[in-house]
């Protein structure tokens, strides 16, 4: 900027602490099998024959609403002798049509047809079909548009954004595992659904190889499970609950803590196979990971479909659950002792006393094992996750780590690549403090404070180009072992004989 100015000039100081807005939580990751699912349409047009047997349709060869951009153009090419030529352009076909010797056009629509066929360009792009025999003349055309393309809602092995759940109740269609899911999700709230729709398997083991998914190492598309790191590249949303109801299998379930640790989340998964309160028990002892809850064992439901009461996987519920109780009350209320909505019973008989800890409920809560009760209505009891780690062993507190990481460091993308002056570092630990007071007036930790820490930002440190901010925080732990203690005495019968006078 020049010195030298005859006026008056302004120069914006952008400096201060910005807002940090906590991040979305509220976002289901649900993956499963829908057979019948609606289909994609593929975009079409007919194009009037000039006599009978002339029409020509055509049909994209694609489905999804790209082949509503494909234009097909028969031409009379005004010369006599022609022969039928095909040209493609981008996605624009032209036909010149074939003439006598008289200049009449010659072709008919099953020489088009056959022409379109032979050409790649123009294959790749549509297919066609005639009416009757094919032998009418078909008529020109100034570039018809295919129209009518509708892309297919859930193909398999894309994440797919589901912002209205009772449309995507009815797109799965019936069979598979989603339709069940999303109902039961909808059931506590509408939320936000990433969701993956995979192919069933000819059994279990294959159904969880696709699950699971893969990466392809040619051309890097990821299917099953792996295809949640794509989402919020596409949408703008990350997954944070995560569940694969009905087909988390012991391998799923390990897979799939894997992916929830790539992006912040949390897994709630089934006791796959036990039939008992001991292999419930012994099943939670294969993970050792802060980010999964194991429950056990299923809800039952009335079923619509089928017209009567059906298991229903607790997982799916857990899911829905888990989200209403991020929207109503926040992320650092745990799973357990709410209401469960749309739920009639429970598949094993549990024993369960409020006040009783030898009970089954009490013997697969000390295991780490979430249970299901009737109290006041249905119920999840239980609060601990599988972490080796003691710090973690709630899953409230493993979700507010996630939480405060995430929502800090996104919030922080401002600052990347600024002059790093002392007033940047001001900045950033005032705007974190702040966020920090807010979040300890609204109950969500106990406390928080971020500061500088001078002997770890070394000026070395600093001339490379790195700053690091420390900050500590405090879960709130929930209330899990509520104790009174009850006494006998004879001190409110001291002034007995006072109080009967009186």
């Amino acid at each position: 900027m020049s010195d030298y100015h005859h006026g008056a000039r302004v120069k914006e100081i952008n400096e201060g602490t910005r807002p940090i807005r906590i991040i979305n939580t509220a976002v289901v990751g649900l993956i499963g099998t829908a057979p019948n699912a609606s289909p994609g349409v593929a975009a079409s047009t007919v194009i009037d024959g000039l006599s009978a047997n002339g029409d020509v349709t055509y049909t994209a060869a694609n489905v999804g609403v790209n082949g509503n951009n494909i234009r097909i153009t028969h031409l009379d090419p005004g010369e006599p002798s022609t022969a039928i030529n095909v040209s493609v352009t981008d996605k624009h076909i032209s036909i010149t049509l074939a003439t006598d010797a008289e200049g009449a056009i010659l072709s008919t629509a099953d020489e088009v047809a056959t022409a379109i066929s032979a050409d790649s360009a123009a294959s790749a792009l549509v297919n066609v079909a005639i009416n009757g025999d094919g032998q009418g003349t078909p008529a020109t055309a100034q570039a018809v548009r295919l129209a009518g393309g509708v892309n297919e809602p859930f193909p398999l092995n894309e994440p797919v954004l589901i912002t209205n759940i009772y449309t995507a109740i009815g797109q799965v269609g019936a069979g598979g595992t989603l339709r069940r899911s999303l109902q039961a999700i909808v059931d506590e709230g509408k939320t936000v659904i990433v969701m993956v729709r995979v192919e069933e398997g000819s059994d279990e083991q294959g159904t969880a190889a696709n699950v699971i998914g893969t990466v392809d190492q040619l051309t890097g598309r990821k299917t099953g499970m792996q295809a949640f790191t794509a989402a919020e590249t596409k949408f703008g949303v990350k997954p944070r609950i995560f569940g694969a109801p009905d087909l988390d299998t012991q391998a799923v379930t390990a897979a799939l803590v894997g992916i929830a640790q790539q992006l912040r989340g949390f897994v709630y998964a089934y006791a796959h196979g036990c039939q008992t309160k001991e292999e419930a028990r012994m099943y939670r002892e294969n993970f050792g990971q802060r980010e999964l809850m194991i429950i056990w064992p299923n809800w039952q439901a009335f079923d619509v479909d089928a017209e009567e009461t059906l298991p229903l996987p607790s997982v799916a519920k857990a899911l829905g659950h888990r989200a209403r109780l991020d929207q109503e009350i926040g992320w650092h209320k745990t799973l357990s002792n709410m209401p469960v909505n749309g739920v009639t019973g429970i598949t094993k008989d549990l024993s369960w006393d409020l006040q009783d800890p030898n009970t089954d409920a009490g013997y697969l809560n000390e295991a780490d094992v979430t249970v299901l009760i009737r109290k006041e209505g249905f119920r999840f009891w239980g609060s601990r996750t599988c972490s080796a780690d003691p710090l973690f062993a709630f899953e409230s507190y493993t979700r507010t780590a996630q939480v405060l990481a995430d929502t800090i460091a996104e919030a922080h993308f401002w600052a990347v690549d600024k002059p790093m002056h002392p007033s940047l570092a001001r900045d950033i630990i005032e705007g974190v403090n702040a966020k920090f007071r807010e979040l300890t007036r609204k109950g969500y930790i106990l406390g928080g404070s971020a500061w500088f820490d001078a002997e770890i930002n070394t000026p070395e440190v600093l001339k490379s180009g790195k700053l690091y901010i420390d900050y500590d925080y405090t879960p709130v732990p929930p209330l899990e072992n509520l104790m009174f203690q009850q006494r006998i005495t004879d001190r409110y019968l001291v002034d007995f004989a006072d109080r009967v006078a009186a």
